[in-house]
């Protein structure tokens, strides 16, 4: 008979979790397995509220496996490490991102590409290797393999760099696989939410053109004057995107709805690649002829491995970048997804959990 949540592991813990597909969150009582000689336990400070937490506590995906513990973009403070940890000390600033083990043997580990594993552990809603559940940042503390926590580098800030650990390497690691770096090109950023107001300021940084392409007129201002987008497209004005049809080298699209892709591909050059990163719940229709016609590409990406992640936080402390966050107490997480939901928020939601759960800590 399997244990109660609360019973599994040694170390008790509180959270806070989704029991039913209502989504609605509540706290919860579980546990976590000690700190072992490889691993090192966080107390955590800070967590990010992404959309997948929205999803997968409201079972959109299909797959939620309840009671489901969100947060997955964690920062804290390193308050144990075991024998065998040589990278984190004890004090030390530290980040959870997605992915908290994996089989650290195949192609994809051996190539720094831990998150297309195929015995990928989610950092929630998975199960580890001794067939317990994973639980994510909604809580107190965390127990992580040394392998996959990351430092946090000085200089970049515990809230607003929190969302990096997804939003921020979702959008990076494709920009770099891709090819979408290289100064002066153009780039669109389809959709303005919590990963497209953080490709504009990594494009901005690498040197790149930025037009904003949304289906909002209000958020022009937005993305021009505070993040620092070159210009600003409306879906609906057709005058303007048929000026806009074969000016942009790339688009990253962050759009999380189901929508058309036909516009945005008639906005490519020859050569150009459309790299969707949003998760809509539903297939999208993708036409051929202008692929063919224009020798485009259209290509996808998941968050990125150890290594890259730990590159893309060097690079935004280095150039100043950070998400744009509304900070909330751990029992407002309930009203920040719905607003989540309508997306009503400039631009994540992050949980101050280290001020608004007690801890043993």
């Amino acid at each position: 008979m399997a244990k109660a949540p609360c019973q599994e592991h040694p170390q008790k813990v509180l959270g806070w979790a989704a029991v039913d597909k209502s989504g609605t969150l509540s706290p919860f009582h579980f546990s976590r397995r000690e700190n072992g000689d490889d691993d090192v336990t966080v107390k955590i400070q800070y967590c990010g509220v992404c959309h997948s937490d929205l999803h997968l506590a409201k079972n959109d995906w299909g797959f939620t496996n309840y009671p489901v513990v969100p947060g997955h973009e964690i920062v804290g403070a390193v308050t144990k490490v075991g024998s065998n940890v040589n990278k984190f000390k004890v004090g030390d600033r530290v980040g959870v991102g997605v992915i908290v083990d994996s089989c650290r043997s195949c192609e994809c580990c051996q190539q720094d590409l831990e998150n297309y594993c195929p015995q990928v552990i989610f950092t929630y809603n998975s199960h580890s290797k001794d067939g317990s559940k994973t639980y994510g940042g909604y809580s107190d503390f965390i127990v992580v393999d040394q392998r996959f926590v990351l430092r946090f580098p000085e200089g970049l800030p515990s809230d607003a760099g929190a969302p990096l650990l997804c939003a921020g390497i979702t959008v990076y690691s494709p920009m770099k696989y891709y090819g979408m770096t290289e100064p002066g090109k153009h780039l669109g950023v389809a959709g303005l939410g919590g990963l497209g107001h953080i490709a504009v300021k990594l494009g901005k940084a690498f040197g790149l053109k930025v037009t904003v392409i949304s289906s909002s007129p209000r958020k022009e201002a937005e993305a021009i004057q505070r993040l620092g987008a070159d210009s600003f497209l409306v879906t609906s004005d057709l005058v303007k995107m048929k000026a806009a049809f074969g000016t942009m080298d790339y688009i990253i699209d962050t759009v999380s709805a189901v929508h058309p892709l036909a516009p945005l591909i008639s906005l490519l050059k020859l050569n150009g690649k459309l790299v969707t990163v949003g998760l809509p719940d539903k297939p999208l229709e993708l036409p051929i002829f202008p692929l063919v016609l224009g020798r485009k590409l259209v290509g996808g990406s998941d968050v990125g491995g150890m290594k890259e992640t730990q590159e893309m936080l060097d690079f935004c402390a280095m150039h100043n970048i950070a998400a744009d966050i509304e900070l909330i107490r751990m029992e407002e997480i309930n009203t920040a997804m719905e607003r989540l939901a309508k997306s009503d928020v400039k631009y994540r939601f992050v949980i101050d959990v280290g001020n608004s759960l007690p801890s043993r800590y």
